[in-house]
């Protein structure tokens, strides 16, 4: 099969269409013959390379998949070939205690298909048959590979994790990325009222059309001042951070006495200072979030299938230009997903 590897860590151009031996099904798990998959940040990262995975060489990324099922493997009941799917790319044991638990992030053998075993970004890919989601006939393969690691992680986000209730403020902010842009609505269809900020006017009325109420753009005033003075200087209930370092210590403070923030990632950087007075005096909660259980998954997707969330692509293109693509968004010029098509 095709597969769009690389054989050393670099940049975009280090991937290339080639070659790779097709992917077989083991007992319990099913062949998806992809026909969509979406690109992520976590893409880049793996790419560019993570000394602590240890990746195999050559290799190939992509989390986000959907296609039809070319193939079973022993003992899988109640899936046939052909049938549409999209595929939940957690990897977890299943039998620790947070697995028991059903908290599936937390499993302690975590792991993500494309981060931790060859992805996507491939004809094929053989993945767990309880991973896999059937897919309904009126949502097309470009719009589902869109929707699913976004929305899991932004939902855990905003639902489980920061709790956003009817009446809160809720910042988002580099609104854009995949997960901020699907957080407006997830926020919204929560009952809050949504602050986001961009560097570009274009990407906030975006925003504002998925329903944000205040867009802030960061290049002509100053963020933290202006979420002050559009809460009346309460300060906002929630913060949804991936930025990191960039942003750490104005998110912590746009915080009301009380608030929470929730942090998904660092694409700016890894290691922020903390002013510890900000955490101790406005009492303050910092909270970590990872991908979805398996629940919040099927819970978001429900929504999806239902049209109650919807999907935000920035452009389709060919798995052949996976590299230009994967330059454009490091660049962050996308708005939503951008989804290579196999």
């Amino acid at each position: 099969m095709k597969a769009l590897a690389f054989d050393e860590f670099g940049g975009p151009e280090k991937l290339r269409l080639q070659d790779v031996p097709d992917p077989r099904p083991g007992p319990g798990q099913v062949l998806v013959r992809v026909r969509a998959c979406a690109l992520n940040h976590l893409d880049l990262f793996v790419r560019e390379g993570i000394p602590a995975l240890k990746t195999p060489l050559p290799f190939w990324t992509g989390c986000d998949i959907a296609g039809d099922l070319a193939e079973l493997g022993a003992g899988v009941s109640g899936l046939k070939v052909g049938d549409r799917v999209c595929v939940n790319p957690n990897l977890t044991c299943g039998r620790c205690e947070f697995c028991v638990q059903g908290e599936d992030s937390l499993c302690v053998r975590y792991g993500i298909l494309g981060e931790h075993v060859p992805g996507g970004l491939a004809e094929l890919v053989a993945v767990n048959a309880e991973n896999v989601l059937p897919l309904p006939a009126h949502v097309s393969y470009e719009n589902a590979a869109s929707f699913i690691l976004t929305n899991m992680t932004a939902w855990r986000m905003v639902v489980t994790q920061a709790g956003v209730r009817p009446g809160e403020d809720v910042l988002i902010l580099g609104v854009g990325g995949g997960v901020s842009s699907t957080a407006v609505q997830i926020a919204k269809l929560c009952g809050a009222r949504v602050l986001v900020t961009s560097s570009s006017d274009a990407k906030l009325e975006r925003a504002r059309q998925l329903g944000a109420d205040v867009g802030i753009n960061y290049t002509n005033e100053n963020w933290e001042k202006a979420v002050y003075e559009k809460t009346g200087r309460r300060g906002v209930d929630v913060v949804i951070e991936n930025v990191g370092a960039q942003t750490w210590t104005q998110s912590l403070r746009s915080l009301r006495k009380g608030g929470r923030l929730v942090t998904c990632g660092a694409t700016s950087g890894p290691i922020a200072e903390t002013d510890i007075r900000i955490v101790f005096w406005k009492q303050v909660h910092i909270i970590g979030s990872t991908m979805a259980s398996r629940r919040e998954f099927n819970d978001v997707m429900r929504l999806f299938f239902g049209g109650r969330l919807k999907p935000i692509v920035d452009e389709v293109v060919p798995l052949k230009d996976g590299g230009a693509a994967q330059r454009r968004l490091a660049e962050g010029r996308q708005f939503g997903k951008i989804v290579l098509a196999v």
